[in-house]
């Protein structure tokens, strides 16, 4: 089989999703499937269909377009701020964006009105983590200008907690969310279709016992796909964590000195390491570096050490496991593994089962 390739267990991943969906839905929240981290995958877009996502979110436009294209029939949020460049591509394949910016939401009203169609806005809003959003004091003002641009519609009020900054969610800034949710529909006259609290960093407020106000949307991928809470990169017991792995192969297994010699410089990829001297060790090289993946986001085999990473090879303390030429070694995956292994063109995508969890 291929190598690097990642392992997707779609059924763990069902699993989570319809765990996510049934514990939120009973404190009144929806979930939004982020397909983002897979690159769009259809396949993984109607397993969080099928667990129960009243909708799918996803921050690339070609991604969106991937799904239209497969078939995909759901509610669908574009969840980065469109390009206006953009704007013709996005009504014709987003339901919905996610916007804070006036100039775009003019381009898209232009681009809606001239293909017939009513697009909906998410406002998003600024509750301190410092990334996208008009700041609250201004949503009543970019409310009304949603409402008066012809071909748009507010949809709902959003807001980004975590991704910047790490501040996450607490009674606080949900409770102003809530409250400006009113705002909004004072200014309107409608109620919003939703409000929208965040993403898998909201989950341990969420599932906590805490006043949820009128957030009533979370949009969820790293809690789905990976089974843990971002904020403290927790895993949740009831949840799957091992659903995706990355597999390389060994191409070059030999004993070497554990010290490097000679003048020492930068690495390709910044100042080197200080190795500790444990005389001659085994190491193993796999096929695999920062072109494939985020080699800190990877969690080798128990007693397996990475070493370091280029472009294009990955060095191993394998430990006392026996690592031959051609042998495979299967890696965990934090987000940021995943992302970039899901996104790259040099690793294969595999719906396969992985190891179950201990």
């Amino acid at each position: 089989m291929a190598a690097p390739r990642i392992e997707a267990d779609l059924a763990k991943v069902g699993h989570n999703a319809q765990s996510l969906v049934g514990r939120l839905g009973a404190r009144g929240i929806r979930v939004t499937g982020v397909t983002k981290a897979a690159l769009g995958w259809p396949a993984l877009a109607r397993t969080l269909l099928a667990a129960g996502a009243h909708g799918l979110g996803d921050s690339r436009l070609a991604n969106v377009e991937g799904l239209r294209q497969a078939g995909v029939e759901a509610r669908i949020t574009l969840l980065r701020s469109p390009m206006i460049g953009d704007a013709a591509r996005v009504v014709r394949s987003a339901d919905v964006s996610c916007n804070s910016e006036p100039l775009v939401m003019k381009a898209l009203s232009v681009a809606a009105e001239e293909a017939g169609v009513r697009h909906g806005v998410l406002l998003m809003v600024e509750l301190g983590d410092l990334r996208e959003g008009v700041m609250p004091d201004d949503v009543e003002r970019a409310a009304r200008l949603v409402r008066d641009l012809p071909g748009l519609h507010l949809h709902g009020l959003g807001a980004n907690l975590a991704c910047q900054s790490g501040i996450g969610p607490d009674a606080r800034n949900m409770a102003e969310l809530t409250h400006l949710a009113g705002v909004a529909e004072a200014m309107s006259g409608d109620r919003l279709a939703v409000v929208s609290g965040g993403g898998s960093s909201n989950l341990e407020w969420a599932l906590g016992g805490a006043d949820v106000g009128r957030i009533d949307d979370l949009r969820l991928g790293e809690g789905i796909l990976l089974g843990r809470e971002p904020l403290h990169r927790t895993p949740i017991d009831w949840l799957h964590t091992d659903a995706f792995a990355l597999v390389a192969e060994v191409i070059e297994a030999k004993v070497k000195p554990s010290l490097p010699w000679g003048t020492m410089g930068e690495t390709a990829f910044g100042p080197a390491g200080r190795p500790i001297d444990r005389g001659d060790r085994p190491r193993a090289i796999v096929a695999l570096g920062h072109q494939d993946t985020d080699p800190a986001g990877l969690v080798p085999p128990e007693g397996m050490t990475v070493l370091g990473a280029s472009s294009d090879h990955l060095v191993l303390d394998p430990g006392d496991h026996q690592l031959e030429v051609g042998s495979e070694v299967r890696f965990a995956v934090g987000y940021s593994a995943l992302v970039r292994a899901m996104t790259s063109p040099f690793v294969t995508r595999v719906e396969a089962a992985v190891a179950p969890s201990a």
